[in-house]
């Protein structure tokens, strides 16, 4: 910002806090001080900042004041039972707010807190002042109809407030329907008056086929439909590549070339070449080249930009882009020409890049393969399946090879490999979960992921080099407190991580999943370990990736589900095509720190959302096997109950209130938590026999109790 705006903003803040101000909104503040019709962008800009930072709230009447006491900017996250804490970017420590001290303010909101002065060690408590930013303008739940009136109740159960659905307003539905409800008026906490709203969407009843994953992707505010003008677009796209969209292409339709994804998938974005150069290797990774189809600006492209990514919900796929691209055309779809983007890397005999090309391509796919097909071919050596895919044993040999050249390279490095099993969930034809299977990882899936790898960083360190704006996924190092934390717990069972400066090497990670391969508690500590970690996130600048222990990384690879791929495939042939001017290069600085933070704010939804549907089916799973007993391991210990992890990956809780002994005592060392129920220690990482003592659909949660052999052998 310029000295003059500087000098605007300390003039305005000096004023609101003189004795000669006097409570006004932001409107009339405006017209006191005269601001012209053309500074009013300004002024509001202003009047923003100085309630993020603090300097200024707004009351109740939506009047400005002087901040009082230590005022900061955050996000409020209300529980279950109504009080909240506020928590901050720039410190781990957050605050306190009793639910009377809320002030309207609904969970996931940004709000500005004062906090009270604390003495002796005492947790830190706040007082919401203002509001600055709703979290929600919608809410998903169910219908309870009175007459001509109604209230929608919350599936989320932390916004504790029903929304107030007047006469007029209930647009046809039902009760006990789910519904979308649009909030009009967030209600006042202090006349007691509810949030209001209109029915804006009829979901269905809840027990209907695929109702309740709907409510949860409508819920975090993830679009299924398309707007028209979208799909007007893409239903103009060709089926087919045509001998104008080949020419100038490097043609590699001569390669035998391999997809190998699930069963299942349809969106089908990377293929894979490679053939053997003296000792070493030529590994090609062609990837759809989304953007021949998707320009800059259009419907299509400022839809992807708003959805940010695909999300993957047990029963469906919501593409970010309409099935005529990522089914389609843009689809590497065996026998078919397809449009690529290709990174060709040389190899020497170890598996390390000695070269490379970033080329426009034309490829055609000649087998679709599985993941489990390839399988059985490399490591089971399955004769039949062997058989029909004859052509290709060898190439996937080699392929195999390859792979685990990286692998050793990538450990050497540092690496971090996370390799505990995810889950499968069964659904019958009724939408109804039948089964968790744990999804491992092979050796199928681990060729794809190093090929992937290796084209990721290849493309990451070139335009690096070449200082052009780019996007990159970086990872960050751990946070020092964190990894500290996490060593003294690791001590428990006789294992160490290393910390030299407040600094963790990712080496000392991989060191430590090594060592815990086979114990009892290897899921545990995995879990707990990438839980000390920060998240990956899109940015401007090459920060590097800890995890990955890469200096250089970016996603290239996948560009008909994630937006920052398709950005970077639209600069990488801007710059084959002669390189990007100068208008270009502003254009792209301008854009890209917009864009890596929308991606990661998007990506961060889906992820919610998907583990929400997790949640959710593994709880409606447990309905059918209450009263069964299982072996687990304990996952957490608070002062409220014991977390535990069956194998299946279901998490529940053995609460302190179904405790046969209620005399108990819960004691906190550092990280490593111990509690003491029944007269016996639990503690983290220690096997127990639980039963399914019951299970809340409402909230999602699976509750267990200790199985006692004694009273069942009685």
């Amino acid at each position: 910002m310029d000295n003059l705006y500087e000098e605007r903003k300390k003039g305005l803040y000096e004023y609101i806090v003189s004795k000669d101000y006097r409570p006004i909104k932001i409107k009339q503040l405006g017209a006191l001080i005269a601001v012209p019709s053309e500074d009013k962008p300004e002024f509001r800009q202003i009047i923003d900042e100085l309630l993020a930072e603090g300097k200024i709230i707004l009351d109740d009447r939506g009047r400005i004041r002087a901040g009082a006491g230590n005022v900061k900017t955050g996000k409020v996250s209300v529980t279950q039972r109504g009080f909240g804490f506020v928590m901050f970017n720039d410190e781990d420590e957050d605050v306190f707010v009793r639910e009377s001290d809320l002030n309207g303010a609904m969970h996931g909101d940004t709000v500005c807190v004062s906090i009270k002065q604390t003495s002796n060690g005492k947790r830190r408590e706040g007082v919401i002042v203002s509001i600055l930013e709703r979290a929600f303008s919608t809410v998903v739940g169910t219908l309870d109809k009175r007459k001509e009136y109604g209230f929608v109740i919350s599936d989320n159960v932390r916004l504790c407030k029903d929304v107030f659905i007047p006469a007029g307003k209930i647009g046809g539905a039902a009760d006990g329907q789910k519904v979308v409800a649009k909030i009009n008026d967030y209600g006042d906490e202090a006349k007691g008056r509810n949030p209001e709203g209109e029915i804006i969407e009829i979901l269905g009843y809840p027990g209907e086929t695929g109702v309740d994953i709907l409510s949860v992707a409508k819920a975090y505010g993830i679009p299924e439909e398309f707007p028209e003008e979208v799909l007007r677009e893409a239903k103009s796209m060709p089926a087919e590549v045509t001998s104008k969209e080949t020419a100038g292409r490097k043609d590699l339709r001569n390669l035998l070339t391999i997809t190998i994804d699930g069963e299942d998938a349809k969106d089908l974005d990377d293929a894979v070449t490679i053939s053997r150069e003296n000792d070493g290797y030529i590994l090609g990774v062609h990837i759809a080249d989304v953007t021949n189809y998707v320009k800059e600006g259009s419907p299509l492209d400022k839809e992807a930009v708003a959805r940010g990514t695909s999300t993957y919900l047990v029963d469906r796929v919501i593409p970010m882009l309409p099935k005529e691209l990522s089914n389609g055309i843009c689809s590497l779809n065996q026998g078919t020409d397809r449009l690529t983007l290709s990174c060709i890397m040389h190899m020497d005999k170890n598996g390390k890049i000695s070269s490379h090309e970033i080329a426009e391509t034309v490829i055609n796919v000649d087998h679709r393969m599985s993941y489990t097909d390839v399988y059985k071919i490399v490591e089971l050596h399955d004769e039949e399946v062997s058989e029909k895919y004859a052509d290709i044993v060898q190439m996937l040999m080699d392929m195999r090879e390859l792979a685990e050249k990286r692998i050793d390279i990538r450990k050497k490095q540092g690496s971090i490999d996370f390799d505990f099993p995810e889950s499968k969930i069964i659904l019958d034809e009724n939408g109804k979960a039948i089964d968790i299977k744990p999804y491992e990882r092979n050796i199928a899936t681990r060729i794809i992921e190093e090929f992937m790898i290796a084209a990721n960083e290849t493309v990451a360190e070139d335009y690096f080099w070449q200082e052009q704006p780019f996007l990159y996924r970086s990872h960050e190092i751990p946070d020092a407190g964190k990894m500290h934390e996490l060593s003294i717990f690791v001590s428990n069972f006789g294992l160490k991580v290393k910390i030299q400066n407040e600094v963790v090497h990712p080496m000392e990670i991989q060191k430590l999943l090594t060592e815990i391969q086979g114990m009892n508690e290897e899921n545990l500590i995995s879990r707990l370990t990438l839980r000390s970690m920060k998240r990956a996130r899109y940015t401007v600048d090459a920060e590097g990736h800890f995890g990955l222990a890469s200096k250089y990384y970016s996603h290239f690879t996948s560009p008909i589900r994630r937006y920052p791929d398709l950005q970077i495939h639209r600069i990488i042939k801007e710059n084959i095509h002669g390189g990007l001017s100068e208008k270009r290069r502003e254009h792209y600085f301008e854009i890209l720190p917009y864009i890596a933070d929308e991606s990661s704010r998007l990506e961060r939804r889906a992820d919610d959302a998907e583990r929400e549907v997790h949640k959710l089916k593994k709880a409606e799973y447990m309905i059918n096997h209450v009263g069964k007993t299982y072996d687990g391991i304990i996952s957490g210990v608070t002062s409220w109950g014991i977390y535990v992890e069956l194998p299946n990956t279901v998490e529940g809780m053995v609460r302190v209130d179904d405790m046969i002994d209620d005399d108990y005592r819960y004691e906190e060392e550092k990280f490593r938590m111990v509690g003491r129920f029944n007269r016996k220690i639990y503690a983290l990482g220690q096997k127990v026999k639980v039963t399914v003592l019951r299970v809340d659909m409402t909230t999602r949660t699976v509750d267990f109790e200790i199985y006692n052999e004694e009273d069942n052998n009685d």
